[in-house]
C-alpha cells in the first residue's frame, strides 16, 4: 500500500461542486489526491507554515551543480543534498 492510498480522492467534478468544503478540509490538514477521468494526477495539500532556515541544502544546489557538472539527475542531486 503506497502512501496515495492512504490519501482521500477528489474527482475534478467533485471539486467543481464542492471546492469550497475541499479547500476548507485542506486547511485543517487533510491530503487528497485529485483524479481526472479515474487516474489521479495531482495532489492537495496544506502548505506548511514554515520559514526556510539559511542553511537549508536547497540553497546549495548551484554550488553542488558547478561542482558535478556536466549534469546530476534528481536522485543523486538528492543524495547529495540530503544524504538519502
Amino acid at each position: 500500500m503506497g502512501f496515495e492510498d492512504l490519501m482521500k480522492t477528489v474527482s475534478v467534478l467533485e471539486f467543481r461542486k464542492h471546492a469550497g468544503e475541499i479547500i476548507r478540509s485542506a486547511v485543517k490538514g487533510q491530503r487528497m489526491v485529485m483524479t481526472y477521468r479515474g487516474k489521479p494526477v495531482f495532489r492537495i495539500e496544506p502548505v506548511e507554515d514554515k520559514k526556510a532556515v539559511a542553511d537549508d541544502p536547497f540553497y546549495r544546489l548551484a554550488e553542488i551543480a558547478e561542482k558535478n557538472a556536466p549534469s546530476l539527475n534528481n536522485n543523486q542531486i538528492d543524495s547529495i543534498v540530503y544524504g538519502e
